[in-house]
């Protein structure tokens, strides 16, 4: 420490002896401002700007943290004192990685490395241990993060220092977690808490305790033990004069209480952490914008939401899957799938993060009618959740398979697998998501035929919806009540399926522009409206530019079909130009429902359409012997399409007898 200063600053001396007594205390303003006043007068000394950088730090005064550990590092290099140098230039590493300026993190931790290659081993190689270890992580490299964990854990052993044997636990703790070794990993998560608990510990060790331990519980999913976490951190920091730290609680409170349903609560708490984390951790800022944007999702405010999901791109936070979401409701599934596909290409993303991107998945591709996409998310997330084990990635997974066996008309398993998901959801104290999983378990029960089961799930999710705020499933919960009054129980029924699309339509996008392309669209909508109700067909579908268009009869199927390419022949042939289209045809039993028709075969269908050449009609060998004529067609051939089990055999109906 300084000394008196000689009489020639009284009162910066005086400043100075108060900043101790505060710091003492852990009176972390008093600290920072009685330092300032000293160092104002220039008689801050290498040990007085390492607590000036702490103080700052618990203070939130993130700039003036970094300033002052930087001149910290300065004052310890003209001491020749390298040990004390590498330690200020982790300090200010880390501070750097909360304002997301990742070279400048990286730069310093380089220079502690080549410090440290002076020192003998010493509790500062802890330090840069665990700097490594957060290298490896956002890497997605998780072995040699837990060796650079377990180097922390022995270090903190071999030296005796509590401080260091905690960190060194929750370290090795967070990475087990991440690996899929849960068990193990969260015993050791819960004993560095209690030793934090105990106050054992100094102010920055409990506290990083405190939160590394809560967000790898959060991104486990086992959200009994994040909110047990976040408490017993709420509970320090009330103690603490800090202004800062909070702020990194209540992000991750946030998510918890907006799990539990208490929405306006958690929105109150993410908005005043991005108060308080704006000059601290853009990181965590940005978590707290990713809250507040899947609130206001929630809640129908998608203006609000798109606001929020867009500040949080920019600190630096994923706005996935969130954002993919909002596109969803707002009837734009392709640009939620865009966002899933470069999300899920990111190869740092560990399998927690996956997770809750592949359940988005699910949902976007059967949006999108994409089976085989949902499948194989489907069966990525299931494995994540068996290795994890936790009540919500299981329900969350459950609620994927359930959706995936509705889609396919099986509503046996669908209705047992959604009970579950629903089930659990319950235990995990989820309000929103149970209301969730009952509306697709109504959905399966109205498949089966069981009206008032159906009625049941849907007046108990409309109910909760409500509660919570969410308006527009609540919306979709009572539109679903209507149809299910007004329309007969769900039934299945044979029918032949078309599906129609303009073959190579970005390509002729940008060849006749914009205006050009709407007209030609409007045209071609036109005449295939005519066209489908000459030959007696019910449009279920019309996404784009393609039709999905049921029929009762295959004879008409086929007939509508060769009248279309046959009408845009002569069309090419009279005006020199009519887009060139796609159809495929298929028949079997699906699922008649309220909107339409749901099912295996409708599947098929557009499997066989999308395989289709321009200007070509494709159709199962099905379709052919269902109709009540003969036609032109090429020999049947096996063909192996997406999402479907095994070849189907098509075969090209000519528009000509050959």
């Amino acid at each position: 420490m300084t000394a008196d200063g000689g009489g020639k600053h009284p009162g910066a001396t005086e400043a100075l002896r108060a900043a101790h007594a505060a710091l003492a205390q852990h009176q972390w303003a008093a600290a920072l401002e009685n330092l300032k006043v000293a160092d104002d007068e220039g008689i801050l000394e290498r040990d007085d700007l390492d607590a000036y950088g702490e103080a700052a730090w618990w203070s939130g005064k993130l700039t003036i943290a970094i300033r002052a550990r930087e001149r910290a590092f300065s004052a310890h290099i003209k001491a020749e004192d390298p040990a004390r140098a590498a330690a200020a230039a982790l300090a200010v590493a880390n501070d750097y990685g909360h304002r997301l300026q990742n070279a400048l993190a990286t730069g310093w931790i380089r220079r502690a490395e080549r410090l440290l290659q002076q020192v003998p081993d010493s509790p500062v190689h802890a330090y840069l241990a665990r700097a490594r270890l957060n290298e490896a992580t956002s890497r997605g490299d998780l072995d040699r993060a837990l060796a650079e964990a377990e180097k922390v854990l022995e270090i903190g052993l071999r030296n005796a220092d509590r401080d260091i044997e905690a960190l060194g636990l929750q370290d090795k703790g967070r990475v087990l977690v991440a690996r899929g070794d849960v068990e193990e990993g969260l015993a050791l998560l819960d004993e560095a808490v209690v030793v934090a608990i105990s106050g054992e510990l100094s102010p920055m060790a409990t506290a990083v305790v405190y939160c590394n331990a809560t967000v790898a519980c959060q991104e486990l999913a086992d959200y009994r033990r994040a909110l047990e976490f976040s408490d017993a951190a709420r509970d320090w920091c009330s103690r603490q004069a800090i202004s800062g730290f909070p702020g990194m609680c209540r992000v991750r409170r946030a998510e918890v209480t907006r799990l539990r349903g208490a929405w306006d609560e958690a929105e109150r708490e993410a908005r005043q952490a991005c108060t308080e984390l704006e000059d601290f951790s853009l990181d965590y800022a940005g978590e707290g914008f990713y809250q507040i944007g899947e609130i206001r999702l929630r809640m129908g405010d998608f203006e609000a939401a798109d606001d929020a999901f867009r500040k949080a791109h920019e600190m630096g936070r994923s706005p996935v899957p969130g954002l993919a979401m909002l596109r969803l409701a707002q009837k734009k599934p392709s640009a939620g799938a865009a966002l899933l596909k470069r999300a899920l290409g990111d190869p740092s993303v560990g399998k927690l993060g996956r997770a809750r991107l592949l359940a988005a998945s699910v949902e976007v591709s059967l949006a999108m009618s994409d089976r085989a996409e949902a499948e194989t998310s489907a069966r990525e997330l299931e494995a994540i959740a068996e290795q994890f084990g936790t009540h919500a990635f299981l329900a969350t997974s459950a609620v994927a398979n359930g959706a995936l066996a509705l889609a396919s008309a099986d509503a046996e398993t669908a209705v047992r697998t959604l009970e579950r998901a629903r089930r659990m959801w319950q235990e995990t104290d989820a309000p929103y998501e149970v209301a969730r999983a009952r509306m697709l378990l109504a959905e399966a029960h109205q498949v089966a035929g069981d009206a008032d089961a159906a009625a049941f799930e849907f007046r108990a999710a409309e109910a909760a919806f409500d509660r919570l705020g969410a308006r527009p499933d609540a919306e979709k919960a009572r539109e679903a009540m209507r149809m299910l009054s007004a329309s007969p129980a769900a039934k299945v029924a044979t029918a032949t399926m078309m599906f129609t699309d303009i073959v190579r339509s970005t390509q002729l996008i940008g060849a006749v522009g914009d205006e050009a392309w709407l007209r030609l669209v409007d045209w071609h909508d036109r005449i295939l409206r005519i066209l489908i109700a000459r030959h007696h067909g019910e449009e279920i579908d019309h996404a784009g530019d393609g039709f999905f268009i049921a029929f009762t009869d295959a004879t008409n199927a086929i007939d509508c079909a060769l009248e279309i390419q046959r009408t845009l022949a002569e069309h090419r042939r009279e005006h020199g130009y009519a887009p060139s289209l796609r159809i495929g045809l298929h028949v079997g039993p699906a699922v008649r429902v309220a909107d339409g028709y749901k099912g295996h075969a409708v599947h098929v269908a557009a499997r066989i359409g999308a395989v289709a050449d321009g200007d070509e009609i494709l159709a199962s060998v099905d379709v052919l012997e269902a109709a009540k004529a003969d036609y032109a067609h090429t020999p049947p051939r096996d063909v192996e399409l997406r999402g479907v089990s095994g070849p189907v055999k098509v075969a090209r109906i000519l528009l000509e007898a050959p």
